[in-house]
């Protein structure tokens, strides 16, 4: 099991779950096999054929803030990797880490093994913005940030 969780800003990693599976949802494709968290702005890298089309970008954005709106708890359990679920995709677990893997759950929304830092509800999260989306050699780039001017930011 991992024991120093990533320490990305929480908000910002708690959203990439949501959009990582509201793409899964919408296009199949599976979560992104890269990112880069930060505070200020995001990115997510997906396999991909092309571009994201405007109403494409305006409906994920539509359906990340719908599912930060519900206010949903965002709890870990620790299980057994012989005890994974076909769901979950061990593909981006380091090799190390060992025999227990750390799960989050996002509501009944998102389960995904995971090391990193997390809100505690997704209430904490503020709203979700596609800045940006690109397309190059078979990778969608999707840029994002998230609005949090009127949260307490305990972060």
């Amino acid at each position: 099991m991992i024991s120093n969780p990533k320490q990305y800003f929480p908000p910002m990693h708690t959203a990439e779950h949501i959009l990582n599976q509201t793409m899964v949802r919408m296009f199949n494709e599976g979560r992104s096999f890269s990112n880069h968290i930060e505070r200020k702005k995001s990115k997510c890298d997906y396999y991909f054929e092309r571009n994201l089309n405007d109403e494409e970008r305006t409906k994920i954005e539509t359906k990340v803030n719908e599912i930060i709106e519900m206010n949903l708890d965002v709890s870990e359990n620790i299980i057994d990797k012989n005890e994974i679920v076909d769901e979950l995709s061990l593909k981006n677990l380091p090799v190390e880490s060992g025999d227990k893997i750390r799960v989050i759950s996002i509501g009944d929304y998102d389960l995904c093994p995971c090391s990193g830092v997390h809100v505690k509800n997704t209430s904490e999260i503020g709203k979700f913005r596609i800045v940006s989306s690109s397309h190059n050699s078979g990778v969608l780039r999707i840029r994002f940030k998230l609005d949090r001017q009127n949260l307490n930011d305990n972060y």
